[in-house]
C-alpha cells in the first residue's frame, strides 16, 4: 500500500470510489491526497537549452566540438563561467537534520523540500537550483563533501541542518570555498525579518536604534536575526532560549550561546522570556511554544509581534493584535508573512549576476534595506512587507546585492 500511496497505478479507482471503500484516517486517504498528487514522479527536471536535432547539433553539443571549450577552460579556468552552467546554478544541500517543522527525517525524506526550495530558486529569482541530500550528518564529511562537489556549482545553499552544527559547516565552507555560500535558515530569515521590522519601525515613527528586541530561540535564525540587527543598528536585543535569557552569567551556554552572550543584552537582563518581554518593543518568536497572553500584555505601547513559528504561531495573531502595532507571522494565511522566499532567489541572483566571491554581512543589510523599499510608500499595519508574489520583489534585491557586492570589492565582474 505504501509504494502505491506515493505512486499511484494509473488504473487505480477514482476519488468517489475510494471514499467508500478506504476507512477515514487510513493510508487509502493519501492515496488520494492532492499533495501525493503533485508530488507524484518529483517537482523538477533537466532540460536543455540548445537543441540537439541532427548530427551537425550533436558535433557542437557533444563530441567533437565540446572538446574545444574544454580545453579553453583547462588554459583559462574562469571560462568555466561563461561556458558552462557554473554561474548559474546553486547547490541546495542538506542532510535532514531539521527540515521544516518536521526535524530530523533523514535525508530521502528531506528531498520534497530540497526539490520545493529549487523550485522556488527558478521562480522567484531566475536561477537553476539542485538538490543535494548527504547520507551523513557528520561535520567535517558534510564540509568535504561539499568542498568536492563545488567546482560544478556557482553557490551553495545550505538547508534545514540542525544547530549549533549548521554554524561551524557554513563557516568552514566560507572558508575554503570562493563562492557564495549561504545558510538559508539563519541568513534568509534574518534578511526578511530585518525588512519588515524597519518598515514596521517607519510607520509608527521609529528608528531601529530607539527599540528593544525580544527573540525567542536561539537556534540557527535566532542567532542570525541577532547579529543582523546589531549590525543594523537596533538599541538592544535579548535573545533566549528554552532556559531563559542568554546571558554571560549562565554557566550553561554552549559556544555559539556565549558569543550570542558577547554582543547582546546590553540592559543585562536576567530571568525568562517572559522577564524579558516586559517593557520590550518587538517580540521576534522563531522557537515554537506557547507564550502567555499576560506576558505579551506587559510589552511596551505600539509593539511589534513577529510570531513565525509555522504552524502555530509563539502568539497567536489574534492574541497579538490586542497589544501590538504590527504583527507578523510565518504563515501565508495572515498579513505580514515573514516568508524566505522574499530573500534567498534574489540574494543568490546578485551575487552570482557579478560573479561574487562571497555573501557579505553588508550584502544582506542592502537586500534587507531593498526588501522594505518595495512597499515604503504602500504602509499599513498589514502591509510591511511585500507578497511573495509581488514582483518587484526579486528584481529590487538582485540589485542591492550586486551593487552591495562591487561596493565591498567581492564582485569579479
Amino acid at each position: 500500500m505504501a509504494a502505491e500511496i506515493v505512486n499511484p497505478r494509473s488504473d487505480s479507482t477514482t476519488g468517489a470510489d475510494a471514499g467508500s471503500a478506504g476507512a477515514q484516517g487510513s493510508p487509502d486517504e493519501a492515496f488520494f491526497d492532492p499533495a501525493f498528487a503533485l508530488h507524484r514522479g518529483g517537482k523538477m527536471a533537466v532540460q536543455a537549452t540548445v537543441p540537439v536535432r541532427d548530427k551537425d547539433d550533436l558535433s557542437l553539443a557533444y563530441t567533437p566540438g565540446v572538446a574545444k571549450v574544454c580545453s579553453a577552460i583547462a588554459e583559462h579556468p574562469e571560462l568555466v563561467h561563461d561556458y558552462t552552467w557554473k554561474s548559474q546554478v546553486v547547490a541546495v544541500v542538506t542532510d535532514g537534520t531539521a527540515v521544516l517543522g518536521l526535524g530530523d527525517i533523514g535525508p530521502e525524506a528531506s528531498l520534497p523540500v530540497m526539490e520545493g526550495k529549487a523550485i522556488l530558486f527558478k521562480q522567484f529569482g531566475g536561477v537553476d537550483a539542485v538538490p543535494i541530500a548527504l547520507a551523513t550528518t557528520d561535520t567535517d564529511e558534510i564540509v568535504e563533501t561539499v568542498v568536492r562537489l563545488a567546482p560544478s556549482f556557482g553557490g551553495i545553499n545550505l538547508e534545514d541542518i540542525s544547530a549549533p552544527r549548521c554554524f561551524e559547516i557554513e563557516q568552514k565552507l566560507k572558508e575554503r570555498l570562493d563562492i557564495p555560500v549561504f545558510h538559508d535558515d539563519q541568513h534568509g530569515t534574518a534578511v526578511v525579518t530585518l525588512a519588515a521590522l524597519r518598515n514596521a519601525a517607519k510607520l509608527t515613527d521609529r528608528s531601529l536604534g530607539e527599540l528593544r528586541a525580544v527573540i525567542s530561540g536561539a537556534g540557527a535564525a535566532g542567532v542570525a536575526i541577532a547579529k543582523i540587527l546589531i549590525e543594523a543598528g537596533i538599541g538592544d536585543v535579548a535573545v533566549c532560549d528554552r532556559k531563559g535569557i542568554v546571558s554571560a552569567d549562565r554557566a550553561d551556554l554552549t559556544e555559539v550561546k556565549r558569543e550570542v552572550a558577547g554582543f547582546t543584552n546590553k540592559g543585562k537582563l536576567t530571568g525568562s522570556l517572559e522577564d524579558a518581554l516586559a517593557g520590550a518593543d518587538v517580540f521576534i518568536g522563531v522557537s515554537g511554544g506557547t507564550v502567555p497572553e499576560e506576558a505579551v500584555a506587559k510589552m511596551a505601547k505600539n509593539s511589534f509581534v513577529f510570531a513565525m513559528a509555522n504552524p502555530n504561531p509563539e502568539i497567536h495573531p489574534d492574541v497579538a493584535h490586542k497589544y501590538a502595532a504590527v504583527v507578523a507571522t510565518g504563515r501565508s494565511d495572515y498579513p505580514n508573512q515573514i516568508n524566505n522566499v522574499l530573500a534567498f532567489p534574489g540574494i543568490f541572483a546578485g551575487a552570482m549576476q557579478v560573479r561574487a566571491s562571497q555573501i557579505t554581512e553588508g550584502m544582506k543589510l542592502a537586500a534587507a534595506e531593498a526588501l522594505a523599499a518595495v512597499v515604503a510608500d504602500e504602509l499599513s499595519a498589514d502591509c510591511v512587507i511585500p507578497s511573495p508574489f509581488d514582483e518587484r520583489v526579486a528584481p529590487a534585491v538582485t540589485a542591492a546585492v550586486a551593487a552591495a557586492a562591487r561596493a565591498e570589492g567581492v564582485a569579479r565582474r
